[in-house]
């Protein structure tokens, strides 16, 4: 048994149905840059943006697949690794590669329209309002880590899956209300998201202490211990480049004799 109540064969399976899920992303990812660089109208898609998606599907499938995955069911250090992996640095990467801006390049007028009203409706407006997205993503670690929930992922194939699923599209939600890559019909100003971040971060680094000192369910305390640490420190050294981004973007809408002249370094 590789997992509560997973066998050897079915884990084989999902690994290999996510692993072709992230070579598929990647590659529809790059068909679409290439595809909408063609058109005269349009800027050649940066290159920068193709590694950003690149190793941004590497860190997430490193978190859910392969020898990393394995050991996260019975070593909660390396756990701990995986949620940093899936829940923050993919989740800036991914959102750095501007996936819904390429969309609306390459798709058809209409189609692209549709899309546009989709990402303006009321359910997407509410959960990427930066409160929302921050009890989203900080709330479902909450869950996660002071309740019985942790030991049950490690007994439920669904649980686990589900468990991790939210992980990352809250990191990826909370991310993108941040900080504003993709085009956002209802944007809330710079203050406003920098007060939230600090909220959120705070929230991380006092979540962290509490499993340092009231470990989950089954994880031995020096695990524990070592999670936690790898926890705080990890997601600070995490948020600092969110922290960066938000900055530098603030400081490039305030001076903007500045930022018509020069080319920005995130846009």
């Amino acid at each position: 048994m590789t997992h509560g109540g997973m066998t050897e064969t079915t884990g084989l399976v999902l690994e290999i149905i996510l692993a072709s899920g992230f070579f598929i992303l990647i590659g529809l990812y790059f068909w679409a840059g290439i595809v909408s660089s063609r058109c005269n109208r349009l800027r050649k898609w940066p290159l920068y943006r193709y590694i950003f998606w690149l190793v941004g599907n590497m860190c997430a499938a490193a978190a859910v697949t392969g020898p990393l995955a394995h050991l996260a069911h019975a070593d909660f250090t390396i756990h701990m690794l995986g949620h940093l992996l899936l829940g923050m640095l993919a989740p800036i990467l991914l959102v750095l590669s501007a996936p819904m801006t390429l969309l609306l390049r390459t798709l058809t007028v209409n189609w692209a329209k549709r899309v546009t009203g989709f990402l303006n409706s009321l359910p997407v407006r509410f959960v990427g309002h930066p409160i929302n997205a921050s009890v989203l993503n900080m709330g479902g670690l909450w869950v996660l880590y002071a309740t019985d929930l942790y030991m049950l992922m490690h007994h439920s194939l669904v649980i686990n899956i589900l468990i991790h699923l939210h992980v990352f599209l809250a990191g990826y939600v909370f991310t993108a209300a941040m900080i504003y890559i993709d085009p956002i019909s209802h944007r809330y100003s710079f203050r406003y998201r920098s007060i939230v971040l600090i909220l959120a971060i705070a929230s991380h680094a006092i979540l962290s202490k509490y499993i340092y000192s009231n470990p989950p369910a089954t994880v031995p305390v020096s695990d524990a211990e070592a999670g936690a640490m790898l926890m705080y420190y990890g997601g600070d050294m995490v948020d600092l480049i969110l922290i960066f981004i938000l900055c530098l973007q603030w400081y490039n809408a305030a001076r903007p004799e500045i930022a018509s002249d020069r080319k920005p370094i995130i846009n």
